[in-house]
């Protein structure tokens, strides 16, 4: 069994931090499994729904999420059989599990994934501001690459924020402004199904090409991003007993707005749903308050999805004795003053 010195925290590193209880209301940390699942891969549901057809898209997006939903309960689950097997003393991580799978290559394999998995959604959320912003102010010089670097010190400013209950305010307002931008796209949807007098009949259940479903399948799954925070969310609650009970809660709102919006947009636009349903949008005010409201939303989750990265950095740095010393001197200094 490898010592607990070679642990790789990705919740509360601190040593005195796994005997201490979170801070999160059962509401703060429902806005923060909102701000971690939902996404960008909103946007590619209505497209989604075309290719498989409203009923086979809506079964699909209800599968994904009850099967995302029960393995982030058996990922607890198993991190609690775990710590009262006292396999592992302290906090169980992530690495941890995998390490009591398949030994070390189970530890490497899993923080690796989850780095790269959440460093991959984190840079898809930066491009996607950087190309709206430059959609939305046309008349602007800068780029893309501008805006992105313009948002790094703001991305990085927040990411310093450690404790998920102190980021529940930031959280919730991210879900804010994503329920808006989704409602407006709704709006429109919903005016247009309305006016163009489209049937039922010009709409497929199932798509005749069953080929589509397998992507229609990795969409739904896409959509339920933020795996990677499980442990943190239940770790953050200060009532960890009721996580199942309000992950549940969040999961049935989730997949509900989900299905609603996925269907909206199939059947208002048809064969001609494109694959952002952002350029279905006519260029008004509308499409401008959803490309804003999606942006600022999105800046408030890239902290919770490099949440994972930045434990394990720390994880790497605390295992160099240069860096452990600077940072005990550093500690000293700022004591003596």
């Amino acid at each position: 069994m490898e010592k607990n010195s070679e642990r790789i925290p990705l919740i509360n590193p601190s040593p005195s931090s796994s005997t201490t209880e979170g801070r999160a209301s059962k509401f703060q940390t429902i806005g923060n499994i909102i701000v971690s699942i939902v996404g960008t891969g909103v946007l590619g549901l209505p497209f989604a729904f075309r290719v498989a057809g409203w009923l086979a898209g809506s079964l699909g997006v209800i599968l994904a999420g009850f099967a995302t939903f029960y393995c982030m309960l058996l990922l607890v689950q198993c991190r609690d059989k775990s710590a009262s097997e006292n396999k592992l003393q302290g906090t169980i991580t992530y690495g941890d599990l995998g390490y009591i799978c398949i030994g070390k290559p189970g530890r490497y394999l899993t923080e690796f994934l989850i780095f790269i998995s959440q460093c991959g959604g984190s840079v898809a959320y930066l491009v996607f501001i950087g190309q709206n912003l430059v959609s939305v102010f046309k008349g602007q010089t800068f780029s893309v690459a501008s805006y992105i670097f313009l948002l790094v010190p703001i991305e990085i400013a927040l990411s310093w924020i450690g404790s998920l209950s102190a980021f529940s305010p930031f959280s919730i307002f991210a879900d804010i402004c994503n329920v808006l931008a989704m409602g407006f796209v709704v709006k429109e949807e919903i005016e247009r199904a309305i006016g163009g007098g489209f049937s039922f009949r010009d709409r497929k259940a199932i798509a005749d090409n069953l080929g589509g479903l397998p992507f229609a399948g990795g969409m739904a799954v896409f959509c339920f991003e933020g795996f990677g925070m499980t442990l943190a969310l239940e770790q953050s609650m200060k009532e960890r007993n009721t996580f199942p009970k309000v992950l549940g809660m969040a999961f049935t709102w989730i997949t509900l707005m989900y299905v609603l919006f996925g269907s909206f947009g199939y059947l208002a636009y048809g064969d001609e749903t494109k694959d952002i349903i952002t350029l279905n949008l006519p260029n008004n005010w509308t499409a401008t308050a959803v490309q804003i409201g999606l942006c600022l939303g999105l800046v408030f989750t890239f902290p919770i999805m490099v949440h994972p990265v930045n434990e394990i950095l720390e994880g790497k740095l605390k295992k160099i004795m240069w860096f452990r010393s600077s940072t005990t001197m550093m500690l000293k200094i700022q004591l003596q003053d």
